[in-house]
């Protein structure tokens, strides 16, 4: 293999992430490197320099962080411990393993944003049947128990409307936490991003809309959200990077409550909810992740259009999404269409679609028209 020419970025896992941020990589001179469990993965498929091992074993890791100018994440699950023994051999790693387990661990997260202050449900630890009713007690049915470790995409998250039900999902033994259900008027997410040396920049609020758990659809900016509220989103999301000494990404997933912004989830890598700023941002979310591990100055996140909406393709019954870009692409030349070199089956994420344009009702009506016909073959 040729010698480096640019800085060498490590990204561990070789999932669509990875994939995605070696578009940005190409134009900014930086040679990517992933571990890949397999050869088949989405971004070992198009990325040259591929190591197959596991992010489990701390060997595999060691050996893979040779050469790297720095090392970054595609998921959250590599062991905090690993993430610390790289550091410590003196790898430049981004986030590091005291900012990422906030996103690892969902306790330590809650524990941690109500003691700076951040608005959150009321949350706790439980254990037995009667830790949820005794929560119940103060908090009121439904329950929302949480696995503390390991969800993601809706997985690991139980609504429970009664003491019976909490039962069931204690039987699995996964280590739990209690929040209040929280009834909110719309879901959104603020994208932020903090280099190492504390540049931070962040992208507008925007909406998302889910569907059993999974996010289908990004509006940004958020429509009809008051300038106040939005900034507001903003300061939150970018007080928790500083606070929890984030570096590369960070995206805050928010309820918005008749009360206020309720803070719910949080992930440190890029996000599904921002694969729209591919397309509709000066700065995609891919190359400022890297500009902000590589400690460079952070790139402007400001839209190239005044409404931007991209919708997730989740794989159905039908594999042959590729025979329908030709209608996609002649009914709307401005759609941008992303696939992840995966392999098509129904639910799987397996693309997404970004339309840009003035008009929110217009340009959500052609993303939603790309993204159904793509999945399922139909016109709406």
């Amino acid at each position: 293999m040729a010698s480096p020419i640019g800085p060498v970025v490590g990204v561990i896992g070789a999932g669509q992430l990875a994939r995605m941020m070696q578009q940005a990589a190409i134009a900014l001179g930086v040679e990517l490197r992933v571990l890949a469990n397999s050869p088949d993965e989405s971004a070992a498929r198009v990325i040259v320099d591929v190591r197959l091992g596991d992010y489990r074993n701390l060997a595999d890791l060691r050996d893979f962080a040779k050469g790297c100018d720095a090392l970054t994440f595609d998921h959250e699950h590599v062991p905090t411990e690993h993430i610390r023994a790289l550091a410590g051999d003196g790898s430049a790693v981004h986030p590091g393993a005291d900012a990422l387990v906030h996103a690892q661990d969902k306790a330590v997260m809650r524990e941690r944003l109500t003691a700076i202050g951040v608005p959150c449900p009321p949350w706790r630890r439980i254990a037995t049947a009667a830790d949820v009713e005794e929560f119940a007690a103060d908090n009121g049915w439904p329950v929302v128990l949480k696995a503390v470790r390991g969800g993601y995409d809706g997985r690991g998250v139980w609504i429970c409307r009664s003491a019976e039900d909490a039962a069931e999902v204690l039987a699995s033994g996964v280590p739990l936490m209690a929040e209040a259900f929280v009834p909110f008027e719309r879901e959104l997410a603020v994208l932020v991003a903090r280099s190492p040396h504390g540049q931070g920049v962040s992208y507008p609020v925007v909406e998302t809309v889910q569907r059993d758990g999974i996010c289908v659809e990004v509006i940004a900016p958020a429509p009809g959200l008051d300038p106040e509220q939005a900034a507001a989103a903003q300061r939150i999301a970018l007080t928790i990077a500083h606070e929890l000494g984030v570096s590369g990404l960070l995206a805050v997933e928010m309820f918005a409550t008749a009360s206020g912004l309720v803070v719910n989830e949080l992930a440190m890598r890029p996000h599904n909810s921002g694969h729209w700023t591919i397309d509709g941002a000066r700065t995609s979310q891919f190359e400022q992740h890297l500009r902000a591990v590589l400690d460079l100055p952070l790139g402007s996140p400001s839209l190239t259009a005044p409404v931007v909406v991209m919708a997730n393709l989740l794989g159905g019954d039908d594999p042959d999404v590729f025979s329908r870009y030709e209608h996609v692409m002649a009914h709307d030349p401005g759609i941008k269409v992303h696939f992840y070199g995966k392999e098509v089956r129904p639910g799987r994420k397996i693309g997404h679609v970004t339309a840009l344009g003035t008009d929110l009702d217009e340009v959500r009506a052609r993303a939603r028209h790309a993204a159904v016909y793509l999945t399922e073959g139909v016109y709406t």
